[in-house]
């Protein structure tokens, strides 16, 4: 199977009777990531059916969306409140982060049923049990059949919170896709494109989204927003961000163990080394980049929150969190937040083994190529 944007874009159509994707701001990225599956990614036969499902869903969403929008353009006058993004490098609790935000009623969340498919926008009567939620958990049903190491990785559940790369996959530029196969020209070409229509979109998303199913201040989180802070918040004006901090040498290893299984079901290509020395470079970037932002905008905008607190005080970490962005945690918000805390112990579900080593690595390089990051952050274990 070779891919095609024409031949992509054709059948998405097709699927959907519809023909309008909006804006071609899309297509750029979406070229390059056809380009990379062509000629960089090996891919073996399961990787070009996931990657043609995943090209091909992000088509049509935009479809569905762009089409909802010509049929209820009053969805635009809708604001989207905050939004509170949790941002920090992967595996540094960003996860149990914003599901503890999430836990609490003040906020709005995107759910993975929603995130893969956004369309009919869902009603506050109904989304409880909305079918897609079943459809959703089918897939991870699948998912964990298939692929069984990856639950002890990666918590995914269909109603729980989940990052927001499906809809910067809209627009074809997401790490999404360096995450899921080999693309190095595409990783590129994505960490230095105009990724501001990609939050223009993502914002135009959430108006749909909240619409009929409110509240309309959004909680939000994807490490890869670190890249971008300036576009982001060009859509966003008002967000603030929840910063999670751990040693990048207790992170990076396993970063590149969760990407190195992931690119394992597309390709049979084994690049560890390569993955290695790819993620410290993208990562000490990202983060650099963050700090910049933050020395322009100023301390106002965020909150820091250490793994190790997050890990023994998670209501006490969120509350002064709070206060420190201006927010409120109220009785509603504390109960909300503890029920969950209680429920979610951290290593429940299972050891995650992996070695710095197995990816070309060790701890005292990786800290080098951070150290203005360790000198400025609680980033203890």
């Amino acid at each position: 199977m070779t891919f095609s944007a024409d031949g992509l874009e054709e059948a998405a159509c097709a699927a959907t009777g519809l023909d309008d994707f909006g804006s071609t701001y899309y297509r750029e990225g979406l070229e390059r990531i056809v380009d990379a599956l062509n000629t960089e990614a090996d891919l073996n036969d399961m990787g070009r059916v996931i990657q043609h499902a995943t090209i091909s869903n992000a088509l049509i969403q935009r479809l569905k969306v762009e089409d909802t929008y010509a049929r209820h353009p009053e969805i635009d006058d809708q604001v989207v409140g905050g939004p509170v993004f949790v941002i920090g490098l992967p595996r540094t609790g960003t996860t149990a982060l914003s599901q503890l935000v999430a836990a609490d009623p003040q906020f709005r969340s995107l759910r993975m049923w929603e995130s893969q498919a956004p369309t009919p926008p869902p009603e506050s009567a109904s989304q409880h049990d909305d079918p897609r939620i079943a459809q959703a958990e089918a897939g991870l049903k699948m998912l964990d059949e298939m692929f069984p190491k990856m639950k002890t990785l990666y918590n995914s559940e269909a109603t729980a919170p989940t990052e927001c790369q499906d809809l910067m996959g809209m627009s074809f530029r997401t790490f999404h896709f360096d995450g899921a196969v080999r693309a190095p020209r595409y990783l590129a070409w994505l960490m230095h494109c105009d990724m501001r229509e990609t939050y223009t979109y993502h914002r135009r998303v959430l108006k749909l989204l909240q619409w009929r199913c409110p509240p309309n201040l959004w909680h939000l989180k994807t490490p890869v927003h670190m890249f971008a802070l300036d576009a982001l918040v060009e859509a966003y004006p008002n967000a603030r961000f929840l910063w999670s901090h751990r040693d990048p040498a207790m992170v990076l290893g396993s970063v590149c163990s969760l990407i190195h299984y992931v690119r394992s079901w597309s390709s049979d290509r084994n690049d560890a080394v390569e993955l290695g020395a790819e993620q410290v470079d993208s990562w000490a970037e990202a983060v650099r980049r963050a700090m910049d932002f933050r020395d322009r905008v100023g301390e106002g905008r965020f909150a820091d929150v250490s793994f190790a607190a997050l890990r023994t005080d998670p209501v006490g970490v969120l509350r002064a969190s709070y206060e420190s962005l201006g927010l409120t945690f109220t009785d509603a918000s504390r109960q909300s937040v503890e029920r969950w805390a209680h429920g979610h112990q951290p290593g429940s579900r299972g050891a995650h083994e992996y070695s710095l080593s197995d990816y070309g690595l060790t701890s005292e390089g990786v800290r080098e190529r951070f150290a203005d990051y360790l000198a400025s952050y609680d980033a203890t274990a």
